[in-house]
This record gives structure tokens, C-alpha cells and sequence, in this order.
């Protein structure tokens, strides 16, 4: 994120303008479960809206959290993953599972997020 785009210098404030969307940490859970092409982020429970995970993908591509090449097995198609500082939000994210199933009623956490390597 470029500095003067940045609506304070508070790490809380960056980091909620990045990631701190609807959305956004969704599709960063599907990448840590394993989804790595569009129709699968797209078929999440959630039922994101195809221009915003178009959107959504394109913005974390952009701040370096995704990376996205071609297809092998699919022309015009594209894979996307994680990169290292993607990765890096795996404590992030095992600490909001950890909040919503200890706070939140009824919640569950159904999809097996593996530890990154």
C-alpha cells in the first residue's frame, strides 16, 4: 500500500484497509484451505459476488499477498496462491477461528486450514 494512500500511520488502520473487508479474509482462508482457481473461491459457502472476487483477488495480488499464473490445464484460466507474506497471516487468521469459536455461538470451523511450510 502506498503511503499517501494510507489514512494514518497506524498499523491497525493499514492492515484493516487491506484486509478488513467482507471479504477479503475469506478468500485468503479459501487459498489456505487449498482453493487455488476462481470457480472454487466461487463456490464458497458465502456466495461471493464474481465482481467482487475479481476484485477482491486482483487487490491482493496487487499488495503482494496472492501471486496468480497461468493455467497449465486451462487455457485463458488462471491459478492463484498465496505468496510468503500472504502466508504470513496464518496467526491472524487462527486467531480470528480461535475468537468466533470460543465467542460466537453456534459457530464451526469446517474447513481444515493447514499450516503453511
Amino acid at each position: 500500500m502506498k503511503p499517501r494512500s494510507r489514512r494514518s500511520v497506524c498499523p491497525i488502520a493499514c492492515t484493516l484497509d487491506l484486509v478488513g473487508d467482507r471479504w477479503t479474509l475469506l478468500v485468503i482462508r479459501d487459498l489456505f484451505a487449498g482453493k487455488t482457481q476462481y470457480h472454487e473461491f466461487a463456490e464458497s459457502p458465502e456466495r461471493i459476488a464474481t465482481n467482487i472476487l475479481a476484485d477482491r483477488l486482483e487487490k491482493l495480488r496487487r499488495s503482494g499477498l496472492v501471486e496468480s499464473r497461468p493455467s497449465d490445464t486451462h487455457a485463458g484460466r488462471f491459478v492463484y496462491a498465496l505468496t510468503a507474506k500472504g502466508r504470513s497471516l496464518f496467526p491472524l487468521m487462527e486467531a480470528i477461528r480461535d475468537w468466533g469459536l470460543a465467542n460466537i455461538a453456534g459457530t464451526q470451523a469446517r474447513i481444515a486450514v493447514p499450516k503453511p511450510t
